[in-house]
């Protein structure tokens, strides 16, 4: 049995502290998930948990949003063994790029390594409307949204955490804590 707690406690992906997350969101913790995919045989165990649980699925391709679904969707459809591709942000809009196409009909498994709002998910999937793709969920490696669909999608992670995420009325603000954006969107 992974324990993927252990695995990113190992790697220093937990961090504490005052984050800006992609969301545009404030949060006293934040998982660099980065941290651990720099170790491909913790990825490779960690995403091992989410191929488990996807692995009936009749999934034709794995894709994720740039930059966290990049490896994940890569390993992921390694494990599956799927073809896997990447969107990217041209002119502040999720893409598909690189000579990547997908056949109309093309059942689609999108690929993250974190999901708090599932932002960068549904801008992939508003990307992939274009060729017909019917999508079949959200695979990460950690969810912390609270949530186990986004929008109508399910969501299927290797590990469910509870962090505080803040709106509005930022308690860390408040205090004067130092905000770190540690994430790779430029706007939110």
């Amino acid at each position: 049995m992974v324990n993927v707690k252990d695995l990113l406690k190992e790697c220093s992906a937990f961090l504490q502290g005052h984050f800006l997350l992609s969301s545009g969101k404030h949060s006293d913790g934040y998982v660099q998930c980065a941290r651990l995919l720099m170790y491909p045989d913790k990825a490779e165990k960690v995403i091992s948990v989410v191929a488990e649980k996807v692995k009936d699925l009749d999934t034709d391709l794995v894709i994720g949003p740039a930059m966290g679904g990049i490896i994940v969707s890569y390993e992921l459809g390694r494990q599956l063994g799927l073809p896997a591709m990447f969107t990217e942000r041209e002119n502040d809009i999720m893409t598909l790029r690189r000579g990547f196409k997908v056949d109309e009909g093309a059942k689609v498994l999108i690929a993250e390594d974190v999901i708090t709002t599932g932002k960068s998910s549904l801008e992939t999937i508003k990307a992939l409307e274009a060729y017909g793709v019917q999508v079949l969920g959200i695979a990460c490696m950690v969810n912390r949204s609270g949530l186990s669909k986004v929008d109508k999608y399910p969501i299927y992670s290797a590990i469910e955490l509870d962090i505080n995420t803040y709106d509005e009325e930022c308690p860390l603000c408040k205090e004067g804590l130092e905000l770190v954006k540690p994430g790779s969107r430029k706007k939110f």
